[in-house]
């Protein structure tokens, strides 16, 4: 997956079937729905691939235990169903998880066992494990660091978890070798009509400053919260469909919540699920649910959230976290499709809308992370008819995934590279510069940086440092502890200068400030 070669890709096709619009989960699912099936299909992301919402998740492949409480038992069926194949497609990527949901109070253990019993039914063959009632003495066994100041035992359940924003890039990678053309760094700046039907749109690259058209049968908005700034170049004053929610995650040592397991709070103070979960090194803890009336492409966590989160950990664990112990804070915004009667975002659905405008611009909002495919197969089944092309039936249930190994582990650092591992250890075995040591912990070494430029079209510092490894979410000053080797490296290898390195390294450590408390 190389830059350079995707633009010349771009140029030379006359008339896509799909343009995709949008470089997060659903635009990647989409890529690889439409090439997997055979169209000419053309990707587009305004920034890089994943930078908003597909990689600010909670960091679950999940059914979604508190949609059983919504009595959406529909949307739970499905997510199950797809959590199921993303760990057979990706299982380099996915793995199941241990969740305990911990209880004080005598009618806890029992109310929620017998609803993840019922969680368990509905994911049938496709479950992860049989949940079950825990004594006091085997949650303190899995858990710890729980508060055990009148625990009275507990429920333990499986659910997934994954590393998103890697997610991403593999499926783009599934994607290109499917035979679609992605690229980063591109935005959609208008839409080309034909009479009253749209039929192209116009791009702006941002990193060589220069406009081009694209044309394509049909045009597919999957930007997430930015949706409906795509439908108001199709319609000015096009009603308005998403109702931005925004998601907060503090990220603490891993001494914090140490074992395997999770914790899952069922009802917190605003009514959303609060999880605590070990992830690589760190715990992670989230998530907020707070309506917002503005998008930002870098949207930050204000006081109340921070201070909510840091609440209810000191509730459930035995040490109390302190902000200054919070080594990164993430936010990212939910593209909730509002209703119009709901009372607060926590309650609006997840499950995803298909739209299709008048002039033939279609919209796909919505859903959530783990049913990301199952969103990209409805969501093509009806472009192919508005294409007016042949129909090929989906084939991405049973696709495996660029990096696709079972036993991923055995590369430890370079596990979430899944087959992609050996590769990145023979270059560091070729050429001892590629071998040398960029930061200690987590180790990260010169042949990954390469790798990201030519293999995962990393263009910038934070590319590689917040998406291709997941330091900047991981742990923010050492981020920008590893900045100025990554620049050095990076500017060797995309034939930069001193004026770029340390612009680069002024933004990343511009923008590092955010994720610190």
């Amino acid at each position: 997956m190389n830059r350079e070669k995707m633009l010349q890709q771009l140029g030379v096709q006359k008339l896509w079937d799909f343009i995709v619009i949008g470089g997060g989960a659903t635009g990647a699912g989409l890529a690889v729905e439409a090439a997997s099936r055979g169209y000419q299909v053309a990707l587009l992301e305004q920034h890089d691939f994943a930078k908003g919402t597909s990689s600010r998740s909670t960091k679950l492949a999940h059914g979604g235990v508190r949609y059983l409480q919504q009595g959406n038992i529909a949307l739970v069926l499905e997510a199950l169903k797809e959590r199921g194949i993303l760990l057979k497609n990706a299982p380099h990527l996915v793995h199941d998880l241990a969740f305990i949901v911990p209880s004080y109070d005598w009618w806890q253990g029992p109310f929620y066992g017998i609803g993840l019993k019922l969680y368990d039914m509905l994911a049938g063959k496709a479950g992860f494990g049989h949940s079950r009632l825990l004594s006091e003495e085997e949650t303190i066994e899995h858990l710890p660091n729980i508060e055990k100041k009148g625990l009275r035992g507990g429920v333990i359940y499986y659910d997934g978890q994954f590393d998103d924003a890697r997610l991403v890039i593999n499926l783009l990678q599934t994607a290109v070798e499917q035979g679609a053309t992605v690229c980063n760094y591109t935005q959609v700046t208008g839409l080309l009509k034909q009479g009253d039907e749209v039929k192209g749109v116009l791009v702006q690259d941002s990193l060589n400053h220069e406009e081009f058209e694209l044309r394509a049968r049909v045009v597919i908005n999957a930007t997430g919260p930015f949706s409906d700034s795509i439908c108001r170049m199709d319609v000015p004053r096009a009603p308005k469909m998403i109702q931005p929610s925004r998601g907060v995650h503090i990220v603490l040592d891993r001494s914090f919540l140490s074992g395997d397991s999770a914790i899952m709070v069922p009802h917190t103070d605003d009514g959303r699920v609060l999880f605590a979960i070990p992830w690589y090194d760190r715990t992670v803890v989230g998530t907020t649910d707070t309506p917002i009336t503005r998008v930002d492409e870098e949207p930050q966590a204000d006081e109340e959230e921070i201070e909510f989160l840091l609440k209810h950990a000191a509730r459930y664990l035995t040490k109390d976290p302190k902000r200054k112990e919070i080594k990164s804070i993430f936010a990212g915004i939910r593209p909730l499709v509002s209703m119009g009667n709901e009372k607060n975002t926590a309650a609006i659905s997840r499950e995803h809308v298909v739209h299709i405008s008048a002039s033939g611009l279609v919209t796909v909002a919505g859903g959530k992370w783990t049913t990301y495919r199952k969103m990209a197969q409805d969501t093509l089944d009806q472009a192919i008819v508005l294409a007016d092309v042949d129909f090929h039936p989906s084939v991405s249930e049973h696709l495996n995934i660029h990096g696709f190994h079972e036993h991923a582990e055995q590369f430890k650092e370079l596990a979430m590279y899944g087959n992609d591992a050996p590769k990145i250890r023979e270059l560091a075995e070729q050429n001892e510069q590629l071998a040398a040591t960029i930061i200690s912990y987590p180790k990260i070494i010169a042949a990954e940086v390469l790798w990201a430029i030519e293999h995962e079209m990393a263009c910038t510092i934070e590319d590689f440092l917040a998406r291709r490894r997941r330091l900047l979410f991981l742990d923010a000053m050492v981020a920008m502890q590893a900045a100025p080797g990554v620049a050095r490296l990076m500017a060797r290898y995309l034939n930069k200068d001193q004026y770029w390195i340390e612009n680069q390294i002024h933004q990343l450590n511009t923008l590092a400030r955010n994720y610190l408390p």
